[in-house]
């Protein structure tokens, strides 16, 4: 049946992965597909949505409802998933049975960029600066505006906004605190950019001293003008806000991801996802500035982008990195938008862990990167596994635990870091590359350019320095 289909449309090609304990909510273009690993069996389909008019651009995934939901008549429910399409959030709930439970459709009034649970609380976000929450105690859908939203973080439960007046704000989740004057979120500024700059991303540290003597936060976020800093939250500071710790400037372009762990800083810039990393320094846990982070590595995630991009297209191919802040991350290296490989590197050094190659030679239109816990066997642990949605409808696994593990002792394994020649001349001659704005009909490839004149120049746009013979 797909061979008669337009190979063009693509029908069941694969949105997102989305995972969350044990059970990982696949989405299609018109329905979402949820599986869970059963010990016995592996994953295994338990139930599907209705088909959805619209397509579907975004998905949240909630399988700890439990607890919370009998107390509003719902004792059924196990498992909820969120489905954005457009400025539309349709709320469902799933029993073991399969029984599915229409909890309510609400509307942000503007596209939905981001759809992620906190606890039990869902929350929609736009970049225009519309948030939606909806409590699942009180069972209310709540939506206001705020300063255009630029960057976001979750920290237990509270919600960091980055915004693009330079503010970071915060809300906590668990209280769900609502203004006593007009009912409106309870959004408190947490600190303000020096220099007023858009503030891109942000990450936040919660370390082991947090549940000892307070509130140890440490908040690391980059700027659109480039800059990394650090911020401290001390517990004897309550009150005061947090204060500067380490300012760098290393970025020539925006800062579009950064993310503060246990051992490392990592920040990548818009300039072909240039990475910068720096080693932390710790004493008892917290940040320490003797003798402070030290710069550890430079390396590029280097992703062509389609000329002509679809709507939501890098939703489901973002490249991390992936995994805890106390655990080694890792970035995914999609390096064309058509692709059956993926390269799996350190977040901290560059280096290339392994390489992932579809088992049935189909396109890999998504991925993500999931824990999950281990069996209830003596002396199992929990595994990390990369799932990567397929242009034909398959979700393929792959252990990254074991390659990690392979790594570590130094075992047979690649060594270097992005593609080599060989490998980027493979993938692009499945692609036609494109750098003119010109409307003026062409043929391609240009007959001036051979071959390997055509790869030299789009190497030497990548700084690609590797010899290409």
């Amino acid at each position: 049946m797909l061979e008669a289909c337009n190979p063009w449309l693509e029908p069941l090609k694969v949105i997102s992965v989305t995972a969350h304990h044990n059970c990982l909510a696949v989405a299609y273009r018109h329905f979402v597909a949820v599986y869970k690993l059963k010990e016995s069996c592996g994953f295994q389909l338990v139930f599907t949505s209705p088909y959805l008019e619209q397509d579907i651009a975004r998905v949240a995934i909630n399988t700890k409802m439990g607890s919370v939901l009998p107390s509003i008549g719902l004792d059924s429910v196990t498992l909820m998933i969120a489905v954005a399409s457009g400025s539309t959030v349709r709320l469902m709930g799933f029993s073991e049975d399969g029984t599915r439970t229409d909890i309510g459709a609400f509307n942000l009034q503007v596209t939905v960029d981001n759809l992620f649970f906190i606890g039990a609380q869902l929350v929609a976000l736009s970049p225009t600066g519309r948030i939606g929450v909806w409590n699942s105690l009180a069972q209310h859908w709540q939506s206001q505006e705020l300063a255009p939203i630029t960057a976001h973080d979750t920290a237990g439960s509270f919600l960091l906004l980055g915004s693009s007046n330079g503010s970071i704000n915060y809300i906590d989740m668990q209280k769900f605190p609502l203004r006593m004057k007009d009912n409106d979120l309870l959004v408190t500024e947490l600190y303000r950019d020096p220099a007023g700059d858009s503030v891109t991303a942000i990450s936040v540290y919660l370390t082991p001293k947090t549940s000892l003597c307070g509130n140890w936060i440490e908040i690391a976020y980059g700027t659109t003008s480039g800059r990394v800093r650090v911020i401290v939250q001390h517990p004897e500071t309550v009150g005061h806000g947090p204060q500067l710790f380490q300012t760098f400037t290393v970025h020539r372009s925006p800062v579009t991801k950064v993310t503060l762990s246990e051992k490392y800083l990592v920040s990548v810039c818009a300039e072909y996802n240039h990475v910068r990393t720096w080693n932390v320094t710790r004493f008892r846990g917290m940040i320490s500035t003797q003798p402070g982070s030290t710069p550890l590595a430079s390396f590029k995630i280097v992703s062509l982008e389609e000329d002509i991009p679809r709507c939501g297209g890098g939703y489901g191919n973002d490249i991390g990195p992936y995994g805890d802040q106390d655990d080694e991350q890792v970035f995914i290296q999609k390096l064309v938008p058509e692709s059956e490989s993926l390269l799996v590197r350190l977040a901290s050094r560059g280096n290339r862990v392994a390489q992932i190659r579809s088992v049935d030679g189909s396109n890999i239109t998504s991925f993500c990167v999931h824990e999950c816990e281990g069996s209830s066997r003596m002396g199992s642990r929990p595994r990390r596994f990369i799932f990567t949605g397929h242009a034909c409808g398959a979700i393929q696994m792959w252990d990254l635990t074991t390659a990690l593990d392979f790594y570590e002792k130094d075992e047979p394994t690649f060594r270097q870091g992005g593609p080599s020649p060989s490998e980027l001349l493979r993938q692009l001659d499945s692609c036609e590359l494109t750098n003119s704005r010109c409307s003026t009909p062409c043929i391609s490839p240009s007959p001036s350019l051979t071959p390997h004149a055509a790869l030299a120049a789009k190497a030497k746009a990548y700084n690609l320095s590797e010899s290409l013979e």
